[in-house]
């Protein structure tokens, strides 16, 4: 056993462990040995929190185990832990100190037995003894040195190989039945006879038909409710279909969650693990992927600290990463989590600087291989972002997908208004300043600048190395280092500051209101005073210097491309074609910025939005600037996925958000095709009626903090765990957090937070998912996409209508959208995505609470038909939820609220 001891804090208590045995003790002193004594914990963050002692450091036994076990998922509660090195779990939270010390042992016995990680680990923990890891000098006597050289991580990555392009798919026809036959294949003969599934398989197959009509594709809208079978139910087509026509589907999603249960469910069509890694290819943006030039440099001495072990332990994990995703991946969530803000964003390319062939681990590169390998892929699991931003930029044409699924359709609004809006701040300024200059005096890292990236072209082209000068001078315009300092103390630097200055003048002018709370502030941008368009113009010829250098640039590297001197080979030429289409994205920015700044006393245009914004964070400040999106997003998804594409199946279990097939269209972007889509819809198979029940609580006064808790932590205790709590502010969250989670511990129901605990979101759903007593609270993340089948989700709170918040974008869309209707519209989606969380299985049965007296009838058919609904008072819902949940029967008291006839 470790000399150690073995800290464990939780809202039921501390207690610490030693060989002598167990003992409960107080805040300060758990504080006291820990300063003074190195101690075995588990999530050292979270503990910290618990102890509210945030420096708190000591043996964390998750650090340990992502360096024995890297590419390995484990749920990081004691639990997960137990299951992960084969132990029994503590039962009582006073066991789970002790369990640290026997999990502790455990792992470090791993080394002794097969382990399948063994490579790479001696130089590692050698490292990471250099840089002071608590864990080295306990782990470094388990390993012993190799007795010969071991391949290091960048001698020991498989390197991609180019291929000929793929010629473009053949006009195929799926004939009726077959996509059915298909799906038989896939689901087993001894499987349970889905009609809707039949139905929808048969459906989707119209998307993959022949287009006959020039940007006309083929568009299906399926509405499918849980249960149905969706994910097989389009696989059964889109295999068919990549196997004739000889090319590739694009299943989009919205959620990594999703993503990851679409790469699982593809083992029916091809079982053979080795033969699913070339058939089918998950994509994300290149920000998720370790960068492999900035893993080098990190551990070269670019990282200090914790950030350098943290590097270490990446590096561990890249060697036996299936794909080099480091978020949603098999990197586990919770790693960089434990190393709070250090580093791990700068192990990916967030600021588009690859330097693509010039980069030492080219063809090594894990966006690299993603991308040649999706180019050969049956099936490509991407997301909505990609598919837009690889359209839009015009990247990967020429194996630009024609047939596009789109799972969780009813996200697509909201990713193309992400997608396609344009923001003039301080932050995407000074971003892109950086992306320029690269680090400027005093700045530390790789030179990544504009000329550092192309200083060998530019010598080649004489035009070239001048347009890098112009652009270089013209970049120092923007806003620097210090920037919202100087707005704050009213000494902007340069055009641009000048700009975001009066800007943030006249929204503090026009937006702030009595008490406000300090969060972020929003006008319309109308009416502009003097000042700010005085400030508009020095700051349009500012940019306006950079847009030509940029341009001049993109020209001269075109023309070398087409000159082909004797030093463009494959490699140059794609580093080229890279810097190419990253010029491209940077001016189309620069250029959307003048547009914008076109406004400032200019005409405005009917068809986008723009206001001016102070985004602050509980009073804090962190951006200023002008912002503009699209009143219909929509409309430039359409010109640029939808149009070129041949067919597009567009789907989701709350696809019309409560019957409006004209919405619907509306937000897919099918009403600016010259085609009409087909429509499908088939209900749940699950009884709805039986298995859950709608209650609406009438006596929790809005705006009481602390019966907003007491109505939590009664239901929680009531339903025993298993509760989802969803909030529409992150501020009522805590405020409810902060009174319940003590007291759910006494009842030994633990409680977990988004925005409170310092862990990702998708590791706090595997810890809800994992333990049937816990609840989980959080905000609009977990409304959709989450998944938890089974008894550890059987209640729903929500704290009120989700109403959309009054923003000036909302406002013009509301105004555009038929006013109310447009806000009902938006909750009943809501509601259903909220309420869809709930029965996962035929044999699921659960509770659905909203707390909030102001519930109009109209907005009931958010819910499936024949659920009972009933208003109750708390004392009520209570009896109700422990009678439905303690013994799992399906029932449904009471009686149900009548559902408008006109809104269904």
């Amino acid at each position: 056993m470790l000399p150690y001891p073995a800290l464990h804090a939780s809202h039921g208590g501390i207690w610490i462990a030693t060989a002598d045995g167990t003992r409960r003790v107080g805040r300060g002193e758990a504080i006291r040995i820990a300063a003074d004594t190195p101690v075995l914990l588990l999530n050292a963050p979270l503990v910290g929190q618990r102890l509210g002692y945030a420096e708190l450091s000591g043996l964390d036994l998750l650090e340990l185990y992502a360096f024995l076990h890297p590419a390995r998922f484990a749920v990081p509660t004691p639990a997960g832990l137990a299951r992960a090195v084969d132990l029994s779990p503590s039962e009582r939270d006073e066991d789970v100190a002790s369990f640290l010390l026997e999990a502790a042992a455990a792992l470090l016995a791993v080394p002794a037995g097969h382990w399948p990680e063994r490579e790479g680990a001696w130089a590692a923990v050698q490292a990471l003894g250099r840089l002071r890891w608590p864990w080295a000098p306990v782990v470094a006597p388990h390993i012993s040195r190799p007795r010969s050289d071991e391949r290091w991580l960048f001698s020991k990555l498989p390197e991609w190989e180019e291929a000929a392009p793929r010629p473009a798919p053949r006009p195929v026809e799926i004939a009726p039945g077959e996509a059915e036959a298909r799906l038989a294949l896939l689901t087993g003969g001894a499987a349970e006879e889905r009609p809707g599934q039949r139905a929808y398989a048969a459906a989707a197959a119209a998307a993959f038909a022949p287009r006959a009509i020039r940007e006309a594709p083929n568009m299906v809208l399926a509405e499918a409710g849980t249960g149905i079978g969706k994910t097989l139910g389009y696989l059964a087509p889109a295999s068919l279909w990549s196997e004739r026509a000889g090319g590739a589907v694009w299943i989009s999603t919205y959620t990594k969650a999703l993503q990851r249960q679409l790469a699982a469910e593809t083992a029916r069509l091809y079982p053979d693990p080795v033969l699913r890694r070339e058939r089918v290819v998950t994509r994300k943006g290149r920000e998720n992927y370790l960068c492999l030039l900035n893993l080098e440099d990190a551990l070269q001495g670019g990282f200090g600290g914790r950030a350098a072990v943290l590097a270490q332990l990446v590096a561990r994990w890249a060697a036996f990463t299936a794909d080099g995703d480091m978020v949603g991946g098999d990197l586990p969530g919770w790693l960089p989590t434990l190393f709070r803000r250090n580093g791990p964003a700068a192990l990916t390319d967030r600021r588009g600087e690859c330097v693509y062939a010039g980069c030492p681990h080219y063809r090594k590169c894990f966006i690299e291989r993603a991308a040649r390998a999706s180019a050969e892929a049956d099936i490509v699991i991407a997301n909505h972002a990609l598919v837009m931003v690889n359209a839009a930029r015009g990247r990967e044409t020429a194996t630009r997908p024609t047939r596009y699924v789109f799972d969780e359709g009813h996200h697509l609004f909201d990713a193309a208004d992400a997608m396609f809006g344009v923001a003039l701040t301080g932050g995407e300024t000074i971003e892109l300043r950086r992306w320029v200059l690269g680090p400027e005096a005093g700045g530390r890292g790789r030179r990544r600048g504009l000329a550092a990236r192309l200083s060998d072209v530019a010598s080649y082209d004489e035009g070239g190395a001048r347009a890098i000068a112009d652009a270089v001078a013209a970049a120092q315009a923007l806003a620097s280092e210090g920037w919202l300092g100087r707005l704050g103390e009213g000494a902007p630097f340069g055009p641009i500051e000048t700009l975001l200055a009066a800007v943030r003048g006249l929204t503090y002018a026009r937006a702030e209101q009595p008490g406000d709370a300090g969060y972020g502030l929003e006008t319309e941008l109308a009416e502009p005073t003097p000042a700010l368009i005085e400030a508009a113009a020095p700051a349009a010829h500012a940019l306006d210097a950079l847009l030509r250098p940029l341009h001049a640039l993109g020209r001269r590297l075109e023309a070398v491309l087409a000159e082909a001197p004797d030093w463009l080979d494959g490699a140059a030429r794609a580093r080229v074609e890279g810097a190419i289409a990253s010029l491209g994205w940077r001016a189309e920015t620069v250029a959307a910025w003048l547009a914008l700044l076109a406004r400032i006393g200019g005409p405005a245009d009917p068809e986008v939005v723009d206001w001016m914004a102070v985004d602050r964070a509980e009073g804090r400040e962190y951006d200023v600037g002008l912002h503009r999106r699209w009143l219909d997003p929509t409309r430039p998804f359409a010109e640029v996925v939808l149009k070129p594409a041949h067919g597009v199946l567009v789907t989701s279990a709350t696809l019309t958000g409560g019957g409006d097939w004209d919405v619907a269209e509306a937000r897919t972007g099918a009403p600016h095709l010259a085609r009409a889509p087909a429509r499908f819809e088939a209900a749940s198979p699950f009884d709805y009626p039986s298995q859950a029940e709608v209650l609406i609580v009438t006596d929790v006064k809005r705006g009481d903090a602390a019966a907003l808790a007491n109505a939590y932590a009664r239901l929680i205790v009531a339903a025993g765990g298993g509760t989802l709590g969803l909030f529409t502010a992150i501020r009522r969250l805590r405020a409810v957090h902060g009174r319940i989670a003590d007291r759910l511990a006494q009842e030994g129901l633990p409680l977990h937070a988004q925005h409170v605990d310092p862990i990702d979101t998708g590791t706090l759903v595997d810890i809800f998912r994992d333990d049937p007593t816990a609840s989980l609270l959080g905000t609009d993340a977990l409304r959709d996409g989450v998944d938890v089948p089974g008894r550890s989700l059987r209640l729903v709170v929500m704290e009120g209508v989700p109403w959309p918040k009054p923003t000036v974008l909302h406002a013009a869309r509301r105004l555009a959208g038929g006013g109310s209707a447009y806000d009902d519209r938006i909750v009943r989606a809501r509601l259903a995505q909220a309420f869809g969380r709930l029965i996962r299985r035929a044999d699921d049965s659960g509770a659905f609470v909203l707390l909030s007296a102001a519930m109009p009838s109209r907005l009931l058919p958010a819910f499936p038909s024949g659920v009972p609904v009933a208003r109750v008072t708390l004392d009520e819902a209570v009896a109700r939820v422990a009678a439905r949940l303690s013994s799992g029967a399906r029932i449904g008291h009471g009686e149900s609220l009548p559902v408008p006839t006109e809104n269904r």
